[in-house]
């Protein structure tokens, strides 16, 4: 999701890839969210300082990804560089220029800042915090705006080296200090006439959202109720979240990576998200709607961790959002009814028939495997399966027995069935209950 965004928001796409690991699946990732966003990339062939260095076989990897150096006569630029030791980053930014040039890549300056809301976190000494790329105009201290639900009006900017700045023109990272409320990675900043005009205009995409998310809302009926009650096809399981993240925009990746592993028979509800540490609301909530806490980046607060130890909350820490995602998954596929197969333990084949009191018994050699009374049997002639049934009886001779192994032979009953002839064929099954992963299941 992050990757994505950033794709959409740019004009040109460094790539940077190691000249001694090469092509990892997050470059492929990068390289198809660029190409989605149609964007052009800008190889930066990172290492070559390392003895292992070969960025001979970086192009060669990255050519089966579509992208070819114009020294083979391709469309993409290659530098090979050190960030460590400072090589040839004058050339990268001398490629950039270029590029910038023949794409005629211009913004103006002259008019009211515009850009787009690249992060926002809540931070305890300065408040809400949004980093803003400025895509157009000059972001000033003092002007009004407008992000997504939140407004204000600008206290101070902040540059990519921690410096107050006065103001922010095009292409230009900041931290936008004087938020009212935390907008979303991702949505529109636009510097508006003033604090009124910012109010006005975020108060009216507020009712427009609430609006829009009552009129998603489904709401429990008495034959939706008695579907999931009786476990009809119908009938769907939830795993409920509280997610709590350091940033907005962990927030959204994780909502839309864990959202995306729902199917049609078990589903990730995320039932409340925030920016920050876990406290007392969040395990509460947790408790009330039976809910597992996921936090990614943050920490519990004491009062939160004593009462999640009385009601029972669980709270998991993360620091790497694969491993979040990964023991979501697993909890999923508990989820999921397990599937029952039928496993063949051995094989048999009629060799006579008897009259019994009853029906008929079948005098059997066993050619493989063994045979148990608690066995099903399947009926198999000339290549067809007739019957499967349970074992009534099982006989060694005269004595009943438990079961019979390979190269002996027995006297069986079948249960319902007693058109036995002689050769056909056995087969002894058991049923076994095997664990369902989610690739197995359809998706919702």
């Amino acid at each position: 999701a992050m990757r994505a965004r950033g794709a959409k928001i740019t004009e040109l796409v460094f790539l940077v890839v190691s000249a001694v690991d090469g092509v990892m699946p997050q470059t492929v990732e990068a390289i198809d969210h660029a190409k989605a966003a149609n964007v052009p990339i800008i190889v930066a062939v990172n290492k070559i300082d390392l003895p292992g260095a070969n960025p001979q076989r970086i192009r060669q990897e990255l050519g089966q990804h579509g992208l070819t150096p114009e020294e083979w006569g391709g469309k993409n630029i290659f530098v090979d560089v050190s960030a460590k030791k400072r090589l040839n980053l004058d050339n990268l930014l001398e490629m950039v220029a270029v590029q910038a040039m023949v794409l005629d890549i211009k913004a103006n300056p002259d008019r009211p800042g515009f850009g787009v809301i690249l992060e926002a976190s809540m931070d305890t000494k300065r408040g809400s915090v949004g980093s803003v790329l400025v895509q157009a105009g000059t972001v000033r201290v003092g002007d009004a705006f407008v992000a997504g639900l939140s407004y204000g009006k600008i206290k101070a900017l902040v540059d990519d080296t921690g410096k107050r700045v006065q103001s922010a023109g095009p292409s230009t990272p900041v931290e936008v200090l004087g938020l009212i409320g935390l907008p979303q990675a991702g949505d529109v900043f636009s510097v508006v006439t003033d604090d009124r005009q910012a109010r006005d205009i975020a108060e009216k995409r507020r009712v427009i959202h609430r609006e829009q998310a009552l009129a998603h809302q489904r709401h429990m009926t008495l034959v939706g109720l008695r579907s999931a009650l009786s476990g009809g096809p119908a009938a769907g399981k939830d795993l409920n979240i509280v997610l709590k993240a350091d940033t907005q925009g962990s927030i959204q990746a994780l909502r839309d990576s864990l959202e995306g592993l729902s199917t049609s028979e078990c589903r990730v509800r995320i039932v409340h998200s925030g920016i920050g540490n876990a406290n007392e609301s969040d395990v509460l909530l947790a408790s009330a709607s039976d809910a597992v806490t996921l936090l990614f980046h943050t920490e519990v607060e004491g009062r939160a961790q004593e009462l999640a130890g009385r009601e029972g909350v669980e709270i998991r820490k993360y620091e790497i959002i694969y491993d979040l995602i990964a023991d979501v998954k697993a909890a999923l596929e508990g989820l999921l009814e397990p599937e029952i197969v039928s496993v063949v333990v051995g094989r048999g084949e009629v060799k006579e028939i008897f009259a019994v009191r009853g029906g008929k018994a079948a005098g059997i050699a066993v050619r493989d495997g063994k045979l148990a009374r608690g066995n099903l049997i399947r009926v198999v002639r000339n290549g067809t399966a007739l019957h499967e049934g349970r074992i009534s009886s099982l006989k060694h001779f005269k004595e009943d027995v438990k079961e019979v192994d390979k190269g002996m032979e027995c006297g069986i009953l079948i249960e319902g069935f007693s058109d036995l002839q002689r050769g056909d064929l056995l087969e002894f099954i058991v049923k076994e209950s095997r664990t369902r992963r989610l690739n197995e299941s359809r998706p919702a």
